[in-house]
């Protein structure tokens, strides 16, 4: 072990810092110090030395340039095990410095505000910072390096107990530590230059394959963890959430749990199923998800009226899933939810009245998700052995002016209507996907059948509202004339598919023969 005799604090994160400091000074450690800090440990009563004492420079550049320099990057980077070392840096009247603390300028917070000005964001990448920490990282065996206030309690301690003196294992842990935090902060910065040109401004997508800024030829992922689950899917697997690195409050990773038992693997999950669905629709809209399908869906001119649409659907299966809701959720609906045992419920916000009539169900998870917070751009990720597979989310918006009627009988504006709405919620179907809908009320969907008229049967078997006079959505083209067929002996009497089968012409002689109506999307809505 080894005593920890001048330390140089130099941070941007002041949280915590004069207690250390004091520590520190009580134990006997010189305190060597730059700008903002250095004033508010002497404001503190502490000694400390500037940096430009131990240098002979002043700083200069507006702060730029301050610790890049021999007296101090010599003094971290010695080895006082090597002879050539110490006579090099007695030679050279250079001190040694045994710890450093310093913490990073903001850049990751700054770029998350998402209206810094690019002056702004180049002013927060941090030159010394990085290069002090790594420096004391490098040479762990004789330097403590200090990048996270969480540590100067258990620091301050162990020195304490041992005069002065911080363990190897100890200053390997912070070395560990630290490389880590400058590995996330050299990505935080490339994730977010790699977008702009030199002016600032977001750069074009390049015409080469695998040079665009959505997919470069080598790409860095960053998440920071939030939490340890109890376990995955199941019990025997292992689980964590995480948030992406710079989100500081959007979307469901970032949500806040109001109140309810610890949210599972599968909860999140499924909320973030049931939270998709629900941003489709402009009005008061409700989300009956179970086991990531949509077991109900409606949107209605009330929020208490699109729940209750939504769960006569399916009543059954409604029974322990999750609700999502595009709107606070209010005190009438928060009554009629309460009289379902579901698991939880995602919304933009609670009010009082709600929070009030949920308040007596301690199990039920209530999670309010920040909307201010834009994830714009965000990408679908998907796992396979020995790597990754990338792609934009399906953000596609179908509008009526998209539609092309194929058929002789043309869908009337209420058809149209219930049409979309229909195709809205078959997009958040697994495939092959079957919805049936009237106006804009889910009846019964068909889910991740392997043959699309299984999927069709499905939906129609399973259906608790008549299905007479109904709308039939379906995520991909009908390859045979038998789902057309099966949906219409169900009461389907309007078709929204994306046509693009080579068998087209049977489906749309099909649906003339049952003097049906059908539309075509050219947009295909697969969800494996």
């Amino acid at each position: 072990m080894s005593k920890i005799g001048r330390a140089l604090i130099s941070v941007s994160d002041k949280t915590g810092i004069v207690e250390f400091g004091v520590g520190l000074h009580k134990l006997g450690v010189e305190i060597i110090s730059t700008g903002g800090t250095a004033k508010m440990l002497r404001d503190a009563g502490l000694a400390v030395k500037d940096v430009s004492e131990i240098t002979g420079m002043p700083e200069m550049l507006d702060g730029r340039v301050k610790t890049l320099h021999p007296a101090v990057h010599g003094g971290i980077l010695g080895r006082r095990s090597e002879t050539a070392h110490v006579e090099t840096l007695a030679k050279m009247k250079i001190g040694w410095i045994d710890m450093v603390v310093v913490n990073l300028y903001p850049f990751e917070a700054v770029a998350a505000k998402g209206t810094a000005s690019f002056e702004e964001l180049i002013e927060n990448i941090d030159i010394g910072g990085p290069t002090m920490i790594r420096s004391a990282a490098k040479n762990f065996h004789d330097v403590a390096v200090v990048t996270d206030a969480e540590d100067y309690a258990a620091l301050l301690t162990e020195m304490q107990g041992a005069g002065g003196a911080l363990s190897l294992a100890t200053k390997w842990s912070l070395a560990q530590k630290a490389f880590a935090r400058t590995g996330k902060y050299d990505s935080a910065i490339t994730s977010v230059i790699s977008k702009l040109d030199s002016e600032g401004k977001r750069a074009a997508q390049s015409e080469k394959p695998g040079e665009t800024e959505k997919f470069p030829n080598d790409m860095t992922l960053r998440f920071e963890k939030l939490a340890t689950l109890r376990y995955g899917e199941n019990p025997h697997q292992s689980a964590a959430v995480y948030a992406t690195a710079g989100n500081l409050k959007g979307g469901l990773a970032r949500a806040r749990q109001l109140q309810g038992k610890e949210l599972s693997f599968n909860n999140l999950v499924d909320l973030e199923a049931a939270w998709d669905l629900a941003q489709e629709f402009s009005g008061p809209a409700a989300a009956v998800i179970k086991h990531t399908n949509p077991c109900g869906c409606a949107m209605q001119a009330t929020q208490v009226e699109a729940y209750l649409k939504a769960y006569e659907a399916d009543p059954i299966s409604a029974y322990g899933g999750v609700l999502g809701f595009n709107r606070p959720l209010d005190g009438a609906t928060a009554e009629e939810v309460a009289k379902l045992f579901v698991e939880a419920i995602v919304a933009p916000g609670f009010t009082p009245e709600a929070l009030q009539r949920l308040g007596s169900k301690k199990n039920l998870r209530l999670v309010e998700v920040d909307t201010t917070a834009s994830l714009a751009g965000e990408l679908h990720l998907e796992q396979i052995s020995g790597g990754l597979l990338v792609q934009d989310k399906d953000r596609h918006v179908l509008t009526a002016s998209d539609l092309k009627c194929v058929t002789k009988a043309q869908p009337s504006p209420e058809q149209i209507e219930s049409m979309l709405f229909a195709w809205n919620v078959c997009k958040h179907v697994k495939s092959n996907a079957i919805v049936y809908a009237r106006g804009t009320q889910l009846l019964s969907t068909g889910a991740g059948q392997m043959s699309r008229v299984d999927s069709v049967k499905f939906g129609a078997a399973k259906a608790q509202l008549p299905l007479a006079g109904c709308v039939l959505a379906s995520d991909a083209f009908f390859p045979f004339t038998d789902g057309i067929e099966e949906g219409a002996k169900a009461g389907a009497v309007a078709f929204i598919q994306p046509g693009g089968s080579i068998r087209d012409e049977d489906a749309i002689a099909a649906c003339d023969k049952l003097g049906a109506t059908m539309v075509f999307t050219g947009v295909r809505h697969f969800r494996h």
